[in-house]
């Protein structure tokens, strides 16, 4: 199993395949690289080198106690590029990811990262602020805490049966085969590290990391998406880029690269290119 010991004892699984310009691919909350099978082999196809990690507390990595949060997610990133010695990357961050990639690029990726990609992604903040009133109330989050601490089996068989795929809309046809994979990768990871991140993924203010920014960043949005409501977050962010562009996708929903990767992968592959 490929992985890196980390300074504080933590293991991280990771994907390294292929040759050519690297692209690094981050997922979302409480899922796994195992998220990106449809982008890593298509990009691995089109001549990139492809790399996905599993997060602290995520997939086959350590189920850690401590580190649940964006600053360790990102020097965590940092360590992993540093063990690669990736340069001129192409970082792609889902949801969770997605503030990932913001806190990477901003903080660490100086002189290595080429461009970025944010997709469904958290980013600028999810929760709602005096800053950003629009945001989401804490009640959420509070209710996704109390679902995962009472069954958080059930729970992960919920919610990709409904809003994370938009499976709940009239006319959708559900695909067991991926409420089951997502289910799959979440319960490989750890429900210490899993609660703690819903945190990690609610209420950090990317606003800073998103303004420092100076390489291109694609920012993706499903604009049927349940789960990270476009209005308070792709709407915003790439007004806050210096080089944002935004693709949204009428009807779409928060895991559009698994239900349309033919859709997202052709536009991916055009600004990996451009």
């Amino acid at each position: 199993m490929d992985s890196i010991t980390l300074k504080d004892g933590t293991e991280i699984y990771f994907k390294d395949w292929g040759s050519g310009q690297p692209v690094m691919f981050h997922h979302g909350w409480p899922l796994s690289s195992d998220d990106w099978d449809a982008q890593m082999l298509y990009f691995l196809s089109q001549g990139y080198r492809v790399i996905a990690h599993d997060r602290r507390g995520h997939g086959r990595s350590s189920q850690t106690y401590t580190g649940n949060e964006m600053d360790t997610y990102a020097a965590d990133v940092a360590a992993l590029v540093a063990h690669l010695d990736l340069k001129n990357a192409i970082h792609v961050g889902h949801s969770t990811g997605g503030g990932e990639v913001a806190r990477y690029v901003a903080q660490h990726g100086k002189g290595r990262v080429a461009k970025a990609v944010l997709i469904g992604a958290v980013p600028p903040i999810m929760v709602k602020t005096s800053r950003y009133p629009g945001g989401l109330p804490i009640e959420v989050f509070d209710g996704l805490r109390q679902a995962l601490a009472a069954n958080r089996a059930q729970f992960f068989k919920d919610l990709p049966a409904g809003p994370f795929y938009g499976f709940n809309r009239n006319g959708a046809e559900a695909s067991q085969g991926v409420i089951d994979n997502w289910w799959r990768q979440g319960m490989m990871g750890g429900a210490k590290a899993h609660y703690d991140c819903i945190k990690a993924f609610s209420e950090t203010d990317f606003t800073e990391d998103l303004q420092k920014i100076d390489v291109p960043v694609l920012v993706m949005h499903g604009e049927d998406d349940q789960i990270v409501p476009i209005a308070n977050s792709a709407h915003l962010s790439v007004k806050l880029l210096k080089k944002g562009t935004l693709k949204t996708y009428p009807g779409l929903s928060h895991g559009m690269c698994t239900t349309h990767p033919d859709v997202t992968n052709a536009d991916l592959l055009a600004f990996f290119r451009a």
